[in-house]
């Protein structure tokens, strides 16, 4: 199954350190690129985010860019259309950076577009009736009397849009319970258009068998799974949508998009209009990113119509584990809780889960009960401000991805030097 992406734009060669397929191609000369990392520690696929207004030499329409480093290797890169309006905003790309460096990376402009080994993906298909086969798609409405037990089916692949990267994958369940569940990877490689569809083009749950990529590794249930969200008024845990038993979403319309899907960055959004829960009514944005070569990924909400009494809840599913969750402040940016145990769906695996949430807007943890509408997770407590962006960092290692992850050790250093290279800041100059 393919699926067409409009709102990216591809790099084309298949670079260093692998072989180079573009052949020679016809290059304009543009900017020179200079990332300091001021930071103690060797940072790898840090982010490097170019505007198009901070770029100096733009050679017009029609034009990719190939970025070098200083050994002349070709650095994969994309450039994305974040506003939807189908011109580029960004030119993306990640970096391996030394600790209290300079690196230096130059651009040539291209008129071939090239293609890189792709090491993210958002995977969405929509099966729009009863009698309709799954088709790939890029965006969806999900309407309140929509729900599978209402309908009679699934209409989405994976019960909704799947995202991942080199390391593991994620889905949330876009069918109004808006969890957000793992998938386990053994290989890097991006898992197959057509998991989560049977023979006949129908939704089908196959990716809960151990298939060659992996399996779904975690059991959600009435949770949020791991870094969903909900909301805290008083002693009230409201769920952002319903549960599985649930006949009639509380959400007006859940309008979805992928916003860019590429080589080293895919992004999708999530308008939640009209969710009315406790006699009230907000607007909350969902945006959901994943790079290369992290256990993570990054989710973002902002909230509209706030009183001033909510707090915004991330979660952390607990249904297969007894054990505390542990907590850790690696610096005075994030706050780490994790939990690690054999805590995968029949807790055959070990599985270690992390939330990183800014510690600025941390106002401690508490526990859901075992039954109602959020139930089974840790909950991470943070103070939103209205429509003011609020992001924290999904964290899942399964030990069949790397078997040291069966140490607690090994993952609780993992995550401790996740937050050392988020935290540490690199400055960029373009000339």
């Amino acid at each position: 199954m393919k699926r067409h992406i409009l709102k990216t734009y591809f790099l084309l060669c298949f670079v260093a350190p692998f072989t180079i397929r573009c052949g020679s191609i016809k290059q304009v000369p543009g900017d020179t690129i200079r990332v300091s990392n001021s930071a103690s520690i060797d940072l790898a696929n840090k982010p490097v985010i170019l505007k198009r207004t901070e770029l100096i030499q733009l050679p017009g329409t029609g034009y990719y860019p190939v970025i070098t480093n200083e050994r002349k290797e070709i650095i994969p890169s994309q450039l994305d259309d974040l506003n939807g309006d189908n011109s580029w905003d960004e030119l993306f790309f990640v970096a391996d950076l030394p600790a209290k460096k300079q690196a230096i990376f130059f651009i040539q402009w291209t008129k071939t577009p090239p293609s890189y080994t792709k090491k993210t993906s958002v995977r969405f298909g929509v099966r729009r009736s009863l009698n309709a086969t799954v088709q790939p798609a890029v965006s969806d409405t999900f309407y309140p009397n929509q729900l599978p037990g209402v309908m009679g089916y699934q209409r989405y692949q994976t019960d909704g849009p799947t995202w991942e990267n080199d390391k593991v994958g994620f889905r949330q369940y876009l069918d109004g319970r808006n969890s957000i569940d793992v998938f386990g990877k053994k290989t890097p490689a991006i898992t197959p258009e057509n998991v989560g569809i049977n023979n006949a083009g129908i939704t089908e749950p196959n990716y809960s068998n151990m298939q060659d990529w992996g399996t779904d590794i975690l059991h959600v249930g009435n949770s949020v799974g791991v870094g969903g969200a909900a909301l805290l008024i008083g002693d009230s845990l409201l769920r952002l949508g319903i549960t599985e038993q649930d006949r009639l979403n509380n959400v007006d319309s859940t309008i979805f998009n992928i916003v860019t899907e590429g080589p080293v960055r895919s992004m999708m959004q999530i308008d939640y209009r009209g969710w009315k829960p406790a006699n009230r009514d907000y607007s909350v944005i969902q945006k959901t990113s994943i790079i290369p070569g992290t256990y993570s990924f990054r989710n973002e909400f902002e909230i509209d119509r706030l009183k001033g009494d909510e707090v915004l809840l991330a979660g952390l599913v607990n249904s297969r584990s007894e054990q505390q969750l542990s907590e850790l402040v690696v610096n005075d940016k994030w706050v780490v809780l994790y939990t690690h145990d054999k805590q995968s769906v029949n807790k055959e695996w070990f599985l270690g889960m992390a939330l990183v949430v800014p510690k600025e807007n941390y106002l401690g943890y508490i526990k859901a009960p075992i039954t109602g509408s959020v139930a089974t997770s840790w909950l991470a407590k943070l103070k939103p401000e209205e429509k003011k962006p609020l992001a924290w960092y999904a964290v899942a290692c399964w030990e069949l991805s790397d078997p040291q992850f069966k140490e607690l050790a090994f993952f609780k250093a993992y995550i401790t030097e996740l937050v050392k290279q988020l935290s540490a800041e690199v400055s960029i100059q373009v000339n």
